[in-house]
């Protein structure tokens, strides 16, 4: 006998129901579902009992495929894995499925659109409401689910000022850094994905005790959320939002240009986050110099020409 499931007890369990239905509707049974999704029939039956891993997206799209759901598992996906996350945030998540433009300062952390897995990974192990290590990495599957949507045909526009600090802090440490920077390189060349560096030297400014998002949804209608290390606050007042977004505004002019916010990033990942068995760009000048003297070669001048050595006098 199958689990009885209480579709009122969370949304994964009401996900779990509504595939339940869907596939005794069709006639299938688990096994012959996973076939078609491509996963074990056992999946199929961690879904219908809400236990285990949520589902993924990408499972969730073939699902609803074939089982000619009309999008029914897909509009519940952004629901179930709101649950993965505080409360506090979850409204925000909600929303930002939805959002047509997200503009986002961070603080302290690289945001969870751009995070590498193991970066995320790291965040996500700090937080107070973690569970257990399953819980994690339902965390971790939820938020690079959401990452899916950048590339996708619903993109967002996505505008990212990121406080110096973010590239400085070594969170995981460097091998953790060095990955999270080079992607923050790879999206930035994406059309629809801008990021600026608000540098240390431009002191204090409206955000500097938190982070702040202005999201644009597709009614023209902005919405603005808050967020601290153990709370959020998510605002639609238009008055209020229209003094975030003027504060956002503010931000994105005081940090660099995008152009030299990619040469600040890379500068950094060079400096402070290059691999062990890569030398600075002085160590290899230095070890270039040693090598042209030991041949016999000439020394480099200090703007990159060459000195040439001198005859001994007759």
């Amino acid at each position: 006998m199958a689990k009885a499931i209480d579709p009122q007890s969370s949304m994964a369990a009401l996900f779990g129901s509504r595939l339940r239905k869907l596939r005794i509707a069709a006639g299938l049974t688990q096994t012959e579902v996973g076939v078609l999704a491509h996963v074990v029939g056992s999946r199929i039956a961690q879904l219908e009992r809400a236990t285990g891993a949520k589902p993924t997206l990408e499972l969730t799209r073939v699902l609803d495929r074939e089982l000619v759901a009309d999008e029914l598992l897909i509009d519940l996906w952004p629901y179930v894995h709101r649950e993965a996350f505080p409360d506090w945030s979850q409204a925000f998540i909600a929303y930002s499925a939805r959002a047509k433009v997200i503009r986002q300062y961070s603080s302290h952390a690289v945001p969870g659109l751009l995070q590498t897995p193991e970066y995320a990974r790291v965040l996500l192990s700090m937080g107070h409401s973690l569970r257990d290590a399953e819980h994690l990495e339902e965390r971790v599957a939820a938020r690079l689910d959401r990452q899916v949507r950048l590339t996708g045909p619903d993109r967002p526009e996505l505008w990212v000022v990121l406080d110096e600090a973010v590239l400085r802090r070594p969170v995981g440490g460097a091998a953790v850094m060095r990955g999270q920077l080079e992607k923050l390189l790879r999206m930035a060349e994406e059309p629809n994905i801008t990021v600026q560096v608000l540098p240390f030297d431009q002191g204090a400014h409206g955000a500097l005790a938190g982070s702040l998002s202005v999201l644009v949804m597709p009614d023209g209608a902005e919405i603005a959320y808050t967020e601290g290390a153990h709370h959020g606050q998510l605002t639609e007042e238009p008055e209020e939002v229209e003094q975030f977004a003027l504060t956002y505004h503010h931000l994105t002019a005081m940090a660099l240009p995008p152009l030299m916010s990619l040469d600040l990033i890379r500068s950094v990942l060079e400096a402070d986050y290059r691999a062990a068995s890569i030398p600075s760009r002085s160590d290899r000048r230095r070890l270039a110099q040693q090598q042209l003297q030991q041949r016999g070669g000439r020394r480099l001048r200090a703007g990159g020409g060459r000195i040439p050595r001198r005859r001994p006098r007759p």
